[in-house]
C-alpha cells in the first residue's frame, strides 16, 4: 500500500489498489486540460515507406482515458485534492512519484481534470428545449440564487414534474447544465441552481470554483437549495411533484433535503455524504442511492445510515457499481464509467417517472 507524506492513504480517502487490479498500460498521454486522450505507443510508430510513395495512414481517433489508465493510489490522491483535503501544490508534490517519462505531475492533474466538451450530450441551443437563466429568492440563505432552468419546448405551458439538479463542489458547471438538459429531454422541468451565486457564479475554472466554494457559508448554502426546491415545486408550470438528483456534494444535499422536505416525492443521490443516522426518521421520500465501488470516504458512513432508514420504515433502493470510482457518472473525466453510468441513469429516469407521475 502506498504511503504519502508519512501516512497511509487507507481510511478517509479510500483504499489502496485492490490485489489483482489491472495497472495502466504504458501510454504516451497527451495531457492537456482540453483533452483527456491516450495514444498507445505502438500507434505512434510510422512505418518505413519508399520515398517514391506517399504514405496513406487512415486517421484514428484517440482513445478516451479511463480510470484503468491511472494507478488506484493516484486516483485516491486526486479525490482528496478535489474534495479539499489538500491544495494544488500539495497534490502536485505527492503526485510526482506517479509521473513517468513524458508525463509530469501537472500533466497527470490535467489528464484527470474535466473536459466539458467530452461530456456534452445535449447542445445548449437544442431546439427541442427551452432553457433560461433564472433568479429566485432565498431569504434564509444568501438572499437570492441564480439557476439554469430547462423544459421540453413542446410542453409549452403544460404542468410538468420538476427535478432539482444539485451540482458537485464546484458550482454550476457546463456538465451540470447538460444534466438538466438531459432531464428536460426526458420530459421533466429541471432546475440546476448555482451555489456560487454569492461569489459571482461559476467562474469557468475548476480550481477557482473549488476555492470559492470552500469559502461559502455552508448553512446558508443549504438554505439556498431548500428555497430553490420550494420555488421550483410552486411554479405554475410545475405539476406539484418534485424530485431531486445530486452528485458528490450535491448527493449529500439531496440526502439533506430528504430530511427537511416531507413533500419531496423522489430523491436520487449519487455518491453523496450521508446525514446522521438519527435524521433518518425524518425521511419521507423514496430514495434511490448510487454508490461507487472504490469510494471509502462516502461508503464508510452509508451502512449505518441505511440501517437507520430501514428501521424508520423509509423506502430505499441502493446500488453499488463494481469497479467504479467516485464520480463515475461524470462523463467529462477519466473516472467516468460508461456502462455503470448508463445503467445508473436509466434507473434514475425510471425512478423519477415512477414517483413523479
Amino acid at each position: 500500500m502506498a504511503r504519502v507524506a508519512g501516512r497511509s492513504l487507507r481510511g478517509r480517502w479510500g483504499t489502496p489498489a485492490p490485489e489483482g487490479r489491472k495497472r495502466p498500460d504504458r501510454c504516451r498521454i497527451i495531457a492537456r486540460r482540453s483533452s483527456s486522450t491516450c495514444y498507445p505507443s505502438a500507434r505512434l510508430r510510422t512505418p518505413t515507406m519508399p520515398k517514391s510513395r506517399e504514405p496513406s495512414v487512415p486517421s484514428r481517433a484517440p482513445q478516451r482515458l479511463t480510470s484503468q489508465d491511472f494507478d488506484q493510489d493516484l486516483l485516491v490522491l486526486f479525490d482528496a485534492y478535489v474534495h479539499g483535503a489538500m491544495d494544488r501544490r500539495a497534490f502536485l508534490r505527492r503526485a510526482e512519484r506517479f509521473a513517468k517519462a513524458g508525463m509530469s505531475a501537472a500533466g497527470l492533474l490535467a489528464a484527470l481534470s474535466p473536459d466539458f466538451a467530452l461530456g456534452q450530450q445535449v447542445r445548449p441551443d437544442d431546439g427541442r428545449l427551452k432553457t433560461e437563466s433564472v433568479t429566485l429568492p432565498a431569504p434564509a440563505g444568501h438572499g437570492s440564487m441564480r439557476g439554469y432552468l430547462a423544459r421540453p419546448a413542446a410542453a409549452a405551458g403544460a404542468r410538468l414534474p420538476a427535478v432539482l439538479v444539485v451540482h458537485e463542489n464546484r458550482g454550476l458547471s457546463p456538465h451540470i447544465e447538460d444534466i438538466a438538459r438531459r432531464l428536460a429531454l426526458d420530459g421533466f422541468m429541471a432546475l440546476a441552481p448555482d451555489a456560487l451565486t454569492p461569489a459571482g457564479g461559476y467562474p469557468g475554472d475548476e480550481d477557482t470554483a473549488r476555492t470559492a466554494f470552500a469559502r461559502l457559508d455552508q448553512a446558508k448554502t443549504r438554505e439556498d437549495f431548500l428555497a430553490a426546491a420550494g420555488w421550483l415545486r410552486a411554479r405554475v408550470d410545475a405539476s406539484g411533484k418534485l424530485g431531486a438528483v445530486g452528485f458528490c456534494w450535491g448527493g449529500g444535499i439531496v440526502h439533506w433535503l430528504a430530511t427537511r422536505m416531507p413533500e419531496l416525492a423522489a430523491a436520487v443521490p449519487f455518491y453523496g455524504d450521508s446525514p446522521r443516522p438519527e435524521e433518518a426518521a425524518n425521511v419521507k421520500a423514496p430514495l434511490l442511492v448510487h454508490l461507487a465501488a472504490f469510494d471509502e470516504r462516502i461508503n464508510s458512513a452509508w451502512p449505518a445510515y441505511e440501517a437507520a432508514l430501514k428501521a424508520a420504515g423509509a423506502r430505499v433502493e441502493t446500488h453499488r457499481y463494481p469497479g467504479t470510482q467516485h464520480g463515475f457518472n461524470n462523463d467529462t473525466t477519466p473516472r467516468y464509467d460508461a456502462g455503470a453510468a448508463q445503467l445508473a441513469w436509466g434507473r434514475t429516469v425510471a425512478f423519477l417517472r415512477r414517483h413523479l407521475a
